[in-house]
């Protein structure tokens, strides 16, 4: 399958947008006449919608639902990309190939592994354990115990701290040097700034924003999530019904750190991964923060970043 295949373009742009008639013929050009990869053009009319989708002025291409193009300090607007205008065919094709090759996808690159996201093996007893990690945690608002622990292993003939050591050795959870879990990606062990309340199960605590968010695909109940914007204080919800995601306030983002992370999430990438009430407070944190790299994402991108990280981890076969 060629790697443009699944590729989603979308240009957002305010109505009348001068410059989108540019961008229209450099795409073409850019693509080649392919037949197989769409671009959806949509006008945008209000700040709210511009925040929710991820738009950085008139007009924005998203590759996958992510702006190659946004540059440092640039939030979310209806205005005129003043100065920008339209990518040139030469770093369109470059960004499509990136797009096309999987590099650039910052937080994304967690749906790696050969598109499992932090789905584990089914070698050895990995999927069963940690199935029966995640099982516990949207079950009982806790981690497992030894004993829920061992027959999950017990099938594969594997003792279960030799499992947990290969499930934590590839980070699709984390245990410590006692083999407690410390991290069972998205749920955490100990209070996080974010709470998420389970309809008809428990309140658990969530790893960061882009875990909170992956939720309820994961387990297919709706959720509502809780945190707090760590600049201004300002409380953030994110209701899921029916797979609908609410955002409040509006102008809501997530902060997601770009670039791939070295080392267990846990200790590298979790801290940086939040909400925030606005653009303004998210650049703040990231101007105090200059040595992490960082993005905003709109909503769309930043649920399915959720969605495809962590949405196959109970659905396959243990």
């Amino acid at each position: 399958m060629d790697d443009m295949d699944d590729m989603r373009l979308t240009v957002l742009m305010v109505p009348g947008c001068p410059t989108a008639g540019v961008l229209r013929e450099r795409l073409a050009e850019a693509l080649a006449g392919r037949d197989d990869v769409r671009v959806e053009w949509r006008e945008v009319r209000d700040e709210a919608e511009a925040v929710r989708l991820g738009m950085h002025g008139s007009p924005t291409l998203l590759v996958n639902g992510a702006d190659p193009f946004v540059r440092d300090g640039e939030t979310a607007s209806l205005s005129c990309r003043v100065g920008a205008g339209a990518p040139s065919v030469e770093r369109l094709r470059a960004a499509l190939a990136e797009a096309g090759s999987g590099a650039g996808a910052g937080a994304a690159g967690l749906v790696g592994r050969g598109g499992r996201g932090r789905l584990a093996p089914v070698d050895g007893g990995q999927r069963a354990v940690q199935q029966a990690v995640l099982r516990a945690f949207a079950t009982h608002g806790r981690a497992p115990t030894e004993q829920e622990l061992a027959a999950a292993a017990e099938p594969y003939a594997v003792p279960v701290d030799r499992v947990l050591a290969a499930l934590s050795a590839a980070d699709h959870l984390s245990v410590d040097a006692r083999g407690r879990i410390r991290a069972a990606y998205p749920f955490s062990p100990v209070p996080t700034a974010h709470r998420v309340r389970i309809e008809g199960g428990p309140e658990v605590w969530a790893m960061c924003a882009v875990d909170a968010l992956g939720i309820a695909p994961m387990l297919g109940r709706d959720v509502e999530i809780r945190s707090a914007d760590p600049v201004t204080g300002q409380t953030v919800t994110v209701a899921f019904q029916d797979g609908t995601a609410v955002w409040e306030p509006p102008s809501a983002v997530v902060l997601t750190r770009a670039g791939s992370c070295a080392g267990p999430a846990v200790d590298v990438c979790c801290g940086t991964l939040n909400f925030f009430a606005g653009p303004a407070s998210a650049r703040r944190w990231a101007d105090d923060h200059p040595d992490v790299p960082v993005e905003i994402p709109g909503h769309d991108r930043a649920e399915a970043l959720g969605r495809d990280v962590f949405g196959p981890l109970l659905g396959g076969p243990a």
